[in-house]
C-alpha cells in the first residue's frame, strides 16, 4: 500500500464515490493553474444521509485499500458542503442546491476536465463547448 499519484488517487476517490451513488462527479484538473491543489474531485449527494455515506465511503475506502489518511476534514454535515483534503486532491461534497451556490466548477472554468473513467483530459475550451 503506496502513496498513490495524483491521477490514481482521483480515480480511487471517483470510485468510492461512484459505488456510493454519487452524483454529477467532476473532476477539474489545476495543474498549472493553482497552488491549492492539482485536482478537485466535486460531486454532489441528495440528502444527509446520502452525504455521510459519499463521505465516508472516500474516507474508508483509501485507508483501508490505500493506507492513505485525509487531513483534516472541512465542513460539518449540516452545512451541506464537505472538503475532504489530501493534498494534490481536494475532494468537494455537496447538496446540489450549495453546489449550484458556491458554484466550483463555474470559479474554475478555465480548468480541463479529467474524465476518470476514460482516463483522459478535456480542454476548458471542449468543456465550454458541450454547456
Amino acid at each position: 500500500m503506496g502513496q498513490l499519484d495524483g491521477k490514481e488517487l482521483v480515480r480511487a476517490v471517483c470510485r468510492y464515490a461512484d459505488a456510493k451513488a454519487a452524483e454529477d462527479i467532476v473532476v477539474l484538473d489545476l495543474n498549472g493553474i493553482s497552488t491549492i491543489a492539482d485536482y478537485f474531485v466535486i460531486c454532489s449527494g441528495t440528502s444527509l444521509p446520502h452525504l455521510r455515506a459519499v463521505k465516508d465511503a472516500i474516507i474508508d475506502g483509501l485507508q483501508k485499500e490505500d493506507g492513505m489518511r485525509s487531513q483534516p476534514a472541512d465542513g460539518k454535515m449540516e452545512s451541506l458542503w464537505l472538503v475532504l483534503d489530501y493534498g494534490d486532491v481536494l475532494v468537494h461534497v455537496f447538496y446540489p442546491e450549495k453546489r449550484e451556490y458556491y458554484a466550483i466548477e463555474d470559479l474554475w472554468s478555465d480548468a480541463p476536465r479529467y474524465d476518470w473513467k476514460e482516463d483522459r483530459t478535456i480542454p476548458a475550451t471542449e468543456v465550454s463547448k458541450e454547456a
